[in-house]
């Protein structure tokens, strides 16, 4: 026999179901806080117009960024730039990407073709997905379907960002070893070890942002950066600052310069040194498959511009005073914001490319192991013992942990000092012998500095007979400075050209 005392709570139940599924077939209101529930069951043809748009938007980008960088940099060397393709030169970087295809494409007889040829894909294709979680701005409505927009988000979207980095290295360094050229291997491996230095410092300046927004998802990271603590002042609500970039700024700043050396930009360009490379690990390519290598560049500097603006600038979100205005962060708005925060950011590139010459290799790789990498260190560790402070109340235990680590840090600096004295005062005696030596040894006075072309050494160490240092050339001859340096006739008697070249007057720099 079959009960109906379950009967009420059945038709019950069958109702409150069929209630809550009336909203879900009415269109959802729009939303400024995107989850990861937001990127189901998305149509087919929606996933496809983001992929074509977040295509376009890079290709666009990088033909923008190339003539912004020549305009920008001819303004800082007083000449005009790109200014005969189109308007303003605004068709230069398109008539550019149109030649490099049709030029003649030469592959050297010695390389290994395979890896030579898919070499630049390896460089490209990871930069295009890098971007694919990437949040430009909110839930909006596209053709009647409400979705993020992004392309996509994972619980871990961060790391493939890192991820990708990682694995474009492996097209750099694939180029110079199938190059069988001695200057594109080196410009390979210089490479290599760069983007391992910095790609250290540059996941170290990311943990303080996990910490202080509980997910590694892009999405998350933004929603946590919405709004700060309230706090009033003459009746006025106001909130305390929320971007990471000034709640975690010595994060910031650590990643704004790993950002530099993981694109192999100015300073940091070494894998491309064309002083001592000829071009680096690209020398030996030509045609499209060198625009590849040069779209990965600037396709990487839009990339890790809109990965600080998501997670240190807030990312789609807008900025005070405009922040006020209560539909700033709604419907299509937020996408001027995040555009706005790209830009500035590539123009700190180009900044940095017309202002400071490159550094040399020694000095990059000190720079990220001896500093970026220590001071990522202690800076975790003193933001994980603030939030565990703020979580227990401010605990006995924390207050002796984190006066442990400022300790620490004072001594390890200190120590750092008194090392680097010791390595001055050391080198002091050896420096002077080896100035003094070409004196000694003719009875005469030293020869000034300029009337000579021996490469100087610097940081010359006792006891290493002055060899040791790094090999820098004078900067004091007269051709740096654009004067005029007459050939002396010498040559050997058999020289046939010895007397053509005796009156040559031979003139470099710029």
């Amino acid at each position: 026999m079959i009960s109906m005392a379950g009967a009420p709570a059945r038709v019950a139940h069958a109702a409150a179901r069929a209630a809550a599924a009336v909203p879900a077939a009415t269109p959802r209101p729009a939303s400024n806080t995107v989850t990861l529930a937001d990127f189901y069951n998305q149509p087919w043809w929606m996933i496809l117009l983001k992929v074509v748009v977040i295509f376009a938007f890079l290709m666009v980008m990088t033909l923008f960024a190339i003539w912004a960088e020549r305009r920008l940099i001819g303004r800082m060397q007083q000449r005009p730039g790109p200014n005969r393709a189109g308007p303003f030169g605004l068709l230069q970087s398109l008539m550019d990407g149109i030649k490099l295809p049709l030029k003649e494409d030469i592959v050297p007889r010695r390389v290994d073709k395979l890896l030579f040829v898919i070499a630049p894909a390896i460089a490209l294709i990871p930069a295009f997905i890098s971007f694919s979680i990437i949040p430009f701005g909110p839930e909006v409505s596209i053709f009647g379907v409400r979705t993020p927009l992004q392309l996509t988000d994972l619980p871990v979207a961060v790391l493939l960002v890192l991820a990708m980095s990682s694995i474009g290295v492996y097209g750099i360094v694939l180029a110079g070893w199938a190059s069988a050229s001695p200057y594109s291997l080196l410009g390979g491996l210089r490479s290599s070890a760069q983007v391992v230095s910095y790609e250290i410092a540059m996941g170290l300046s990311f943990v303080a942002v996990f910490l202080y927004a509980g997910s590694l998802s892009t999405s998350a990271i933004v929603n946590a950066q919405a709004a700060g603590h309230e706090f009033h002042v003459g009746g006025v609500a106001l909130h305390y600052p929320s971007w990471f970039a000034v709640l975690l700024f010595p994060s910031f700043v650590i990643y704004l310069i790993t950002m530099v050396g993981e694109t192999n930009r100015l300073p940091f360009d070494l894998p491309e040194g064309e002083g001592e490379l000829v071009g680096g690990f690209h020398t030996e390519y030509s045609s499209l498959k060198f625009a590849l290598f040069y779209l990965a560049e600037y396709i990487n500097m839009t990339t890790v511009a809109a990965l600080a603006t998501t997670l240190f600038l807030g990312g789609w979100r807008a900025p005070w005073p405009i922040s006020v205005w209560a539909g700033a962060n709604s419907n299509w708005w937020p996408l001027l914001w995040f555009l706005a925060k790209v830009l500035i950011l590539l123009f700190c590139f180009v900044w940095l490319r017309g202002t400071l010459p490159r550094i040399r290799y020694d000095q990059l790789m000190a720079f990220g192991w001896k500093i970026l990498i220590p001071v990522s260190l202690a800076w975790i560790l003193m933001i994980a013992t603030i939030r565990v402070w703020r979580q227990h109340g401010g605990s006995t235990p924390v207050y002796i942990v984190g006066g442990a680590i400022l300790g620490a840090l004072l001594l390890l600096a200190w120590m750092g000092d008194v090392a680097a004295e010791k390595r001055r005062a050391a080198a002091a005696p050896a420096t002077e012998t080896a100035a003094a030596a070409p004196g000694a040894a003719s009875g005469a006075a030293p020869a000034p500095r300029a009337a000579t072309s021996a490469p100087a050494t610097v940081g010359a160490e006792a006891g290493t007979g002055g060899s040791a240092g790094f090999p820098v050339p004078p900067l004091d001859l007269p051709h740096y400075h654009g004067v005029g340096v007459t050939a002396s006739p010498g040559g050997t008697p058999s020289d046939p050209d010895a007397a053509a070249r005796a009156g040559v007057k031979e003139v470099t720099g710029a």
